[in-house]
């Protein structure tokens, strides 16, 4: 089995944050941030959209449910799952190793741009079938992360 999610974070992270960190001092934090969501935009919709293609199943659920194994891999996630069914996948997340390690940074803001937004992006690489909400994270202080899949009625 190859480096696991939470690894490579750590590793990404050495050389990321030094150089988000440029780039906010010479662009300024919006416009660094959005060409970082821009170029890892593109990377993590295929990503999702790899794992689409690998896994031709048409259950969301189990395709979800097994994501977030990937995610997990480690202890990197605590989770409870709330619902899953052919059409569904809710989890709440209440314990995040890649919280922990950019708060141990002290980089929080950098650990929700280079992980917590990569979310959206997967998804949308997954397909435009499937819609994802989330209304907080840890990352962010909050005391969970909600994730809500969900197949779009279109």
């Amino acid at each position: 089995m190859g480096v696991s999610v939470i690894e490579q974070a750590r590793i990404q992270a050495q050389v990321l944050v030094p150089l988000i960190k440029v780039l906010q001092a010479e662009l300024g934090e919006a416009r660094a941030n959005a060409l970082v969501r821009k170029a890892l935009g593109t990377h993590y919709r295929a990503q999702g959209k790899a794992f689409r293609r690998t896994r031709r199943e048409n259950d969301l659920g189990q395709a979800m449910a097994s994501a977030f194994a990937t995610y997990a891999r480690e202890d990197a996630l605590d989770y409870q799952v709330v619902e899953q069914s052919a059409d569904s996948y809710a989890i709440d997340v209440t314990r995040c190793r890649y919280a922990e390690f950019y708060q141990e940074l002290g980089e929080p803001e950098l650990g929700f741009l280079l992980v917590c937004s990569a979310d959206f992006d997967m998804i949308e690489g997954f397909g435009s079938d499937v819609d994802l909400a989330r209304s907080q994270t840890i990352m962010q202080g909050a005391p969970r992360c909600d994730f809500r899949y969900k197949r779009s009625s279109d």
